[in-house]
């Protein structure tokens, strides 16, 4: 059987890692589950510890000091699932704002359908997004057009954290290389895969806001993302030797 292993970046979700985590293991196809913490002081860590005797070979947990960034925490994880010999990598918010049963659709995508890379997208087939103020689905969806026309890359949800990497995509990329810290990163690894030659193909999925915990996006990400996108285009991208 395939492993596979979904990581999801954590800070102050207390209420939601309990929940998500169960949702996970419910599915069929043997998940496993890598959270990494950026020491949450709500106690998410302590909660996921716990939930680790229940399930100690499929639960794992880094934890980290302080907030550090969405993208490092993704590649924290990213080199650790190679370290440990997954065949699958996802990504996946802790706040079911991403259907944990998607999983399923992503996996089908690249272990059947040829996919190496597969993203849960919210703009393929129109918007799919409940629960969103108006402002922010304008700004996610132009954001995603500005990236299409800036690096002339096929992907209708270049932001998008709802993931599903074949082994091989994650072990050609040169990870070190990796700059974007934010949501910007998201916009980079699709487009590092993309010009790498990778195959990718986009599930439509309905993407529904958090009900619990509190969001982390700030003006910071996004402008992080715009200047980040000008020099990604420039920039000679290159497989890691």
């Amino acid at each position: 059987m395939d492993k596979k292993i979904v990581i999801i970046p954590t800070y102050n979700e207390k209420e939601n890692i309990e929940a998500i985590i169960r949702r996970v293991f419910s599915l069929e196809g043997g998940f496993h589950i890598l959270i990494i913490d950026d020491g949450s002081p709500d106690g998410t860590a302590g909660i996921v510890k716990r939930l680790q005797q229940e399930f100690p070979d499929s639960l794992h947990l880094t934890e980290r000091a302080g907030k550090q960034g969405l993208g490092t925490a993704y590649l924290t994880g990213f080199k650790w699932s190679l370290e440990q010999g997954y065949d699958y990598v996802f990504e996946m918010d802790a706040d079911f704002s991403h259907n944990p049963d998607d999983l399923l659709r992503l996996y089908k995508a690249c272990a059947e359908e040829g996919a190496d890379l597969a993203i849960g997208s919210r703009y393929c087939h129109g918007v799919s997004v409940v629960d969103w103020p108006i402002g922010r689905i304008v700004m996610s969806y132009y954001a995603s057009v500005y990236v299409r026309l800036v690096l002339g890359m096929k992907v209708y949800d270049t932001t998008a954290g709802f993931k599903c990497y074949r082994r091989r995509v994650l072990e050609t990329i040169d990870l070190d290389n990796i700059r974007m810290k934010g949501y910007g990163f998201q916009i980079e690894m699709k487009y590092t895969t993309y010009k790498l030659g990778f195959k990718i193909r986009e599930v439509p999925i309905i993407f529904i806001n958090r009900q619990k915990g509190t969001s982390k996006m700030s003006g910071g990400i996004f402008g992080e993302a715009f200047w980040g996108v000008i020099k990604l285009r420039l920039r000679n991208i290159r497989p890691r030797k």
